[in-house]
């Protein structure tokens, strides 16, 4: 039996990475769902940077993500999601048809 260390990735299936560059002061962690997870989202404030955020929220139609991407609201923060959908087109877990594709919402912190 694994040890549990009170953590997130406690839960089978869930894998947590984090880069960051303390030069130009931003970073991004990532969040895997091997499995999918079911996921919502209640965002506010009045400058938010997100991507796909709208997918889940309570009443749309996603189903389950398979990564949450949280970075900082630089250019490069913004298009963070995009390389964790990269992985998972090479991991083909995603295909390209109206029945499984894979969603990465995104949300900036700054």
């Amino acid at each position: 039996m694994r040890k549990l260390k009170d953590a997130l990735t406690d839960v089978q299936g869930i894998k947590v990475g984090h880069a960051q560059d303390i030069e130009a002061l931003t970073g991004c962690t990532v969040i895997l769902c091997e499995n999918g997870a079911v996921v919502g989202v209640d965002q506010r404030g009045g400058g938010p940077g997100t991507r796909e955020t709208d997918l889940i929220r309570p009443l749309h139609h996603v189903k389950e993500v398979h990564a949450i991407v949280l970075a900082g609201g630089s250019a490069y923060g913004l298009d963070a999601a995009s390389g964790v959908m990269r992985f998972w087109r090479r991991k083909a877990l995603a295909t390209m048809c109206a029945s499984r594709v894979t969603h990465c919402p995104r949300s900036n912190f700054i």
